[in-house]
Order: C-alpha cells, then structure tokens, then sequence
C-alpha cells in the first residue's frame, strides 16, 4: 500500500493565524507536532515509510521537506506549480505511481488536516477498507454526523457489506437545510475526506469524469525526479481545471464504498472545530496567550502578544495576531473564508504572510515595506546559519544590532561587530551565520522591483530545503 498526504492547502478558515505562507497544515495547533508531522506519523503506523508520498504547493516545498525530515529520509515530494484543489493534486500522484508500475497497488488519501483520537480505530477502519478496495471500489470513511454541518461532504450508504457499504450518493458541501435533513436520516455520514483504492481504478474514474485532468497529466515524464522530489511545471497544470476530488470523481462515480469511521475524527477546518478538540474551563472557554476575561462564556480567545481583554460575551471567536484581530461568532467560523478572499481581492499582505515568522535558524520580523523596499530584524538563533543563496531581483543591506554575525559573501568571510554593515550585490551567493553561543539580530533592508521570499536560489542548507 501507498500513502498520499495531501498538504496544498491554504487553510484560510483559521486566518489570521494561517495564511498562504504559513497554511494550518504547518502548524502544531494541537500538541508538539504539526497536522502534517501528525499525518505522516500515522501514515508510517500503516505503509512503510518509503511508501509515504507528499503533495503540496511548490511555495511550501522547503517547509514540508524541513518538517518531515525530522521524521524520516525516506520523504517523496511532489511540488505543484499552482494550487489546483485536490483533483489535479491526487492526479499527478497517480500517475507517478503508475509510470512506476505500481498501478494495481493500493493508495491510501490522507488530507493533512485532520486529528485522529483513537489510533486502533482508524488502523481496523482501514483494513476493513482494503477489503473492498481490492474488490475494485472507492472506498471513503464515513463518521455519524453529530450536527448539520454544511461544509464536510456527506455519504449516503446503502447495500450493507461485511466491512462496509455501498454507497448510494456521494453530496459535497450541502446547504444548511439539506444538512438538518441528513442528520434526521441515519443512512447518512459524514464523509471523512480519506479515501482508498487501487491506482488504477482512480485513472479509471478520473479519465471518465474529468478528462480535462487526466489528459493534461497522462503525458508528464515522472523519470526526472531529484533526490525524490518531483517538480511539476506550469505547462502541465495550466489547463487543468481547479476542482476538489469529491466534485470532480466522488458525487459521480458508481463504484463507491464506505467503511464507518469510529475513531474521535476531527477535521481542524475552522475555529469552531479548533475550539471543539482543545481542553475548556469551567465556563465553557479556550483561553490562550496574554488575555483578561470578565463574564465569557463558550468562547475562544486567543492572543499572540499583545493584551486582549473581553467582558460580557458569549459564543465568540477572538484571535489577536501581530498585524491582525478576528472575531466572529463561533457558529459561523466557517464564514472566515469570506475575510480571507477580501483580503486577497484588495492584495493584502495580512493573507500571505504573519509578521513574525520562525524558521528552522530562527526568526525575523517585517518592520516596514513599500514598493521597492522592505524591511526586517533578523534573528539567527545560537550555533544556526541561513542558506547559501542569492536573489535575482533584490539587493540587501545588513546592519548587526547584538551579536556577533559571520557573513559569507562569495565565498569571502567577513566578522561583523555591533554597529558594523554589510551590502549584498544582486545576484551574490551569501550566508548569514552565528557559529556563536549568544543570539544575533540583524536589521536587513531589502532594495529591488520583486520583493518576495520566493526570489531565493538555495546552493547549501542545513536543514534539507535545497
């Protein structure tokens, strides 16, 4: 069997916590491990670990490699060149996996999303899977409905197996009447958003629902792949249609089967779910981070630094960010979305990218940008180094603040002191390191027409993101 774990989502129902740079799969929302450290343990509980493959948007790569590479070296990425939805990602996976001649295996879907309580469940739900899956069905994971819930998916079953069900009808994202309805009928579930099948019989599916996705990725050569990386160009994804698998092959498909999920499954899609798994007070509260409540009841409040202070509410979201504060109420958290689409229609930044954001050698912060310019404080923690790299579009200019700071500029070394600057040419190979036992901070300015963090060429790196 293969596991596929799918991990190109942009997470947008938790802004401002997630954002495009820094999605929830990312995150360690729920312990010490992120949901994607999270999915892949699982994972290795059930395939073997050179069996574990990773879809994510190109702009993540560095990260998901960096993340998983504390688990394991066996990782096999699969780097999308735009975020596509779920079809086109569990697409190209099928057919690497068929030019590999693995077709007639199993493969096991795994959004990186989810939590999973009990382990022993989830492990028996998916043998009793692979029972059906070998007879030729797609078989989902379904979880009995707690709520009228209008954004899972929802599988209605029917002819009753040994280990499963047939399913009558797949329905993706009802509306809230549709979902008051399905609660009051049993023969309905939640659908899990895992799947498992054989390789073949998902091609299958897909070249006759959404040929569209299927003749674009059939002709892909998979043989290039790098150091078990596999970069898809844009070419190959530029007419494919951006579509989810429930839409695309799921709501059609005749060979549908369903395996009753009992295993504590949470889906962290939204504040309300985030709210739902964590531990509460005696009123009803998840309180976290520098907060002062008075009289509040069945909230989330959430602080990163500074002071929130709450009187007199109730069923409410709070989450405070650097550069950011959400509230809405807690039933409607899924609505969040709807922030997160305006903020990307007016080209906010507060989508993209958190102020601060930490990396495997430290951190820096965003102080001031405008067009041509941006500015940072950068933090490399004790015995750490930033990349060898370069920039095609910016130069940079870095003035050391505390510390001491070792700077390598084309292979020169160069020992800088409190006080003292350095500039860095458009296009130089450089490093910022602190072979030191105390912390460096530095202020960088960045100059140019393009600043971005995708504007980085990476020649040498510590923590395996080349």
């Amino acid at each position: 069997m293969y596991g596929l774990i799918l991990a190109g989502g942009s997470g947008s129902r938790l802004w401002p916590l997630s954002r495009e740079l820094c999605p929830k799969q990312l995150l360690a929302l729920d312990g010490n491990d992120s949901l994607l450290q999270s999915t892949f343990k699982r994972l290795a509980n059930i395939v073997p670990e050179k069996n574990i493959i990773c879809v994510t948007n190109i702009k993540h790569a560095n990260d998901v490699k960096f993340q998983i590479s504390k688990l394991s070296k066996n990782l096999k990425l699969i780097c999308e060149p735009v975020a596509k939805n779920t079809a086109p990602a569990i697409a190209v996976t099928l057919e690497y996996l068929k030019q590999k001649n693995e077709d007639d295996k199993l493969v096991l879907i795994a959004p990186s999303d989810l939590l999973i309580g009990d382990f022993d469940a989830y492990q028996k739900a998916i043998k009793d899977a692979e029972k059906l899956a070998k007879e030729g069905y797609i078989v989902t994971f379904g979880i009995k409905p707690s709520y009228p819930e209008t954004a899972y998916g929802y599988v209605k079953v029917g002819e009753k197996r040994k280990t499963g069900y047939i399913v009558d009808k797949f329905v993706e994202k009802p509306d809230s009447q549709l979902a008051k309805s399905y609660i009051e009928d049993s023969s309905y579930y939640w659908n899990g958003g895992m799947f498992l099948a054989k390789v073949s019989v998902l091609l299958d599916e897909l070249k006759s629902y959404c040929s569209d996705i299927y003749d674009n990725i059939k002709g892909f050569d998979f043989s290039q792949e790098n150091k078990n990386v596999v970069s898809i160009p844009y070419s190959v994804f530029e007419n494919i249609p951006e579509i989810s698998i429930d839409y695309a092959v799921m709501e059609k498909s005749d060979k549908l089967a369903m395996v009753q999920l009992d295993c504590d499954w949470r889906d962290l899609g939204s504040w309300q779910s985030l709210y739902d798994v964590k531990e509460k007070d005696k009123k009803g509260n998840v309180i976290e981070g520098n907060v002062v409540a008075d009289c509040v009841e069945d909230s989330l409040i959430y602080s990163s630094k500074k002071l929130v202070a709450a009187s007199d509410i109730k069923d409410l979201i709070v989450v405070e960010t650097e550069d950011a504060v959400m509230v809405c109420k807690k039933d409607q958290s899924q609505e969040v979305k709807k922030i997160y689409d305006k903020l990307k229609e007016n080209n906010s930044n507060a989508r993209i990218v958190h102020k601060t954001v930490f990396r495997p050698w430290g951190y820096y912060t965003c102080l001031a940008e405008g067009i041509g310019y941006l500015t940072k404080i950068i933090s490399v923690s004790p015995k750490q180094k930033l990349s060898i790299q370069s920039h095609n579009h910016r130069s940079e200019h870095w003035v050391v603040l505390e510390g001491k700071a070792l700077v390598v500029l084309e292979d020169e070394e160069h020992y800088l002191n409190p006080g003292q600057s350095i500039d860095i040419p458009v296009q130089a190979k450089h490093s910022l390191q602190n072979p030191y036992d105390e912390e460096v901070r530095i202020i960088e300015v960045q100059k140019g027409d393009y600043i971005s963090e995708d504007d980085i060429i990476r020649y040498e790196d510590a923590y395996g993101r080349v």
